[in-house]
């Protein structure tokens, strides 16, 4: 994907593939356009979401699993259910401690990943 919009108004996850990102992680950019991105990430236990910072607000959803979140110089752990919220420019890293899935949304969407 290059183009910078392939908003779509139902998504089949069966269709996207994953995409390795890390090792225990792998990826799927669900639909996005220049405004907004949706993005499952997939996480073997011991996975590790490396401690980054980006100009993007971040909000995330655990679908699945268990993670170890960090934000700024906080860190809790969370589970199947719960949410997180990533201002702007804030770094943040994530350890699966329980294999499962994040669904993650940004604003503007991330172009990096296309």
């Amino acid at each position: 994907m290059t183009e910078t919009s392939f908003a779509t108004r139902f998504v089949d996850d069966q269709t996207i593939p994953w995409e390795s990102v890390a090792e225990g992680v792998k990826r799927k950019i669900m639909t996005y356009d220049t405004n907004l991105m949706m993005v499952k990430v997939a996480f073997e236990t011991g996975g590790i979401g490396t401690p980054h910072e980006h100009r993007h607000t971040q909000m995330s959803y655990i679908e699945s699993g268990a993670f170890d979140i960090t934000i700024a110089d906080e860190t809790k752990t969370l589970r199947t259910g719960d949410a997180y919220y990533i201002p702007p420019d804030i770094r943040h890293g994530a350890v699966c401690v329980e294999a499962g899935v994040l669904v993650d949304v940004f604003t503007p969407m991330r172009e990096d990943f296309v």
